[in-house]
């Protein structure tokens, strides 16, 4: 199984949200983040996410920022948005039914 979290520039809630679900979920699972913006491409995530992690025994100090792309449809099972703006940009670059039922809001009951 693999998950994609996405935020909007993937340093503060998406790889934190990354850490927590990779921490709690067996080894076979794959968790990744990425965001609907490339501006903070290539960076950590923030440092308030960093000690955030930390306070939980979560490291995400070695993740990188990463921007979603039309491949991540092929490459996951699930995609979880963090707000309603990035489901709205996931959803857009989406082609297929199969690629829209891949992706929800984080929170939203399915």
């Amino acid at each position: 199984m693999k998950i994609l979290m996405v935020c909007l520039g993937n340093i503060c809630r998406s790889p934190l949200a990354e850490g927590i679900l990779q921490s709690k979920l067996p080894e076979n699972f794959i968790v990744d983040s990425a965001g609907t913006i490339d501006m903070h491409e290539g960076k950590n995530p923030d440092q308030r996410s960093v000690k955030t992690g930390q306070k939980y025994n979560v490291d995400i100090s070695q993740q990188r920022s990463r921007p979603f792309t039309e491949n991540d449809f092929k490459e996951f099972d699930h995609i979880y948005c963090m707000d309603r703006n990035n489901l709205k940009d996931v959803l857009s670059l989406a082609k297929t039914d199969s690629d829209r039922n891949k992706v929800s809001l984080i929170l939203e009951n399915n």
